[in-house]
């Protein structure tokens, strides 16, 4: 099996990882403390992280930690944005609204870089987003303050998936992993800090389990994955794989919230899984040989 092959596997594994990460974060804060529970989580993925690339921590220099640092700050914004989110709104719902970065990254790239992405990529993209609208507008067309967070959440993240993918064109970025997390943590810790009404050591035993599951699977496991990944996989392409997420996201609550699983949900879902095909087709024009994919014109 190829590289890209298994990454596209292992990211799809990933959304699921992260598709129930929103109903566990939901279950673990409640209403509140999003900014501790993501503090622990990036702590904790950090320890991890930094025993399993050990060999890279004891090389870090002052140019790896500022990539690093400079990768936390439109992550951890995305994340913080997405979990707040989720305290306003039910967890399939901002999963679903997540999945704008799909949309999102194209059009970042053509303003900002003056790159446009190829066809099918936009083909894809819009057909993503319509099994978006499919599963997560409602009948009166509103979106809430949850689904507003979310959506500008969406945008750092598909800032951050730009970034990332630019860094692993010129340089290994695996060494920039537990630099980055850590800061993640730092950030976190600061702004906990300003808050007058922190709880440093919660007493509800989903709070701890939801760190444990989102910083080993959802976090340590899904962004080291997705970092290494993006050397074979353009931006566009692993956003597309990302919606993924919001379907498990939907299982997920139904099973752990109890949220409605909707012919909505169904419909939407099998666009986002056409969208991951056309994204992944090798156009053939008549006549003429299949074009190469992205990735064998160039390492994205």
């Amino acid at each position: 099996m190829e590289k890209r092959t298994l990454f596209l596997l292992l990211l799809i594994l990933g959304t699921a990882f992260w598709g129930i990460s929103f109903s566990v974060t939901k279950l673990a804060i409640g209403q509140g403390q999003p900014l501790l529970f993501l503090c622990y989580r990036f702590l904790l993925a950090t320890m991890v992280l930094s025993v399993i690339f050990w060999k890279h921590v004891k090389k870090l220099n002052a140019t790896t930690i500022k990539t690093g640092a400079s990768l936390a700050v439109s992550l951890v914004l995305g994340i913080y944005l997405q979990t707040l989110g989720i305290t306003h709104t039910s967890a399939s719902q901002c999963s679903f609204v997540a999945g704008i970065t799909v949309v999102m990254i194209p059009v970042i790239k053509l303003i900002i870089y003056r790159k446009a992405a190829a066809l099918k990529i936009w083909i894809a993209a819009v057909t993503a987003l319509t099994g978006l609208f499919v599963i997560s507008v409602t009948n009166k067309l509103s979106i809430g303050l949850g689904d507003l967070y979310t959506i500008i959440g969406a945008f750092c993240f598909a800032i951050y998936l730009i970034q990332v993918e630019k860094v692993s064109k010129v340089r290994d970025i695996i060494p920039t992993i537990v630099p980055m997390f850590a800061t993640c943590a730092v950030f976190t810790f600061l702004l906990a800090s300003f808050q007058n009404d922190t709880v440093w050591i919660p007493q509800a035993t989903t709070f701890w389990l939801g760190i444990i599951f989102c910083a080993l699977f959802s976090t340590a496991y899904m962004y080291t994955i997705s970092n290494i990944a993006q050397r074979y996989i353009s931006a566009e392409r692993v956003s597309i794989i990302y919606l993924f997420e919001p379907v498990f996201g939907a299982f997920a609550a139904h099973f752990i919230l109890g949220e409605a699983i909707t012919s909505r949900l169904l419909i939407g879902g099998g666009l986002i899984f056409a969208a991951t095909l056309i994204s992944e087709l090798k156009w053939r024009m008549p006549g003429q040989m299949a074009m190469p994919s992205i990735s064998k014109q160039k390492k994205c």
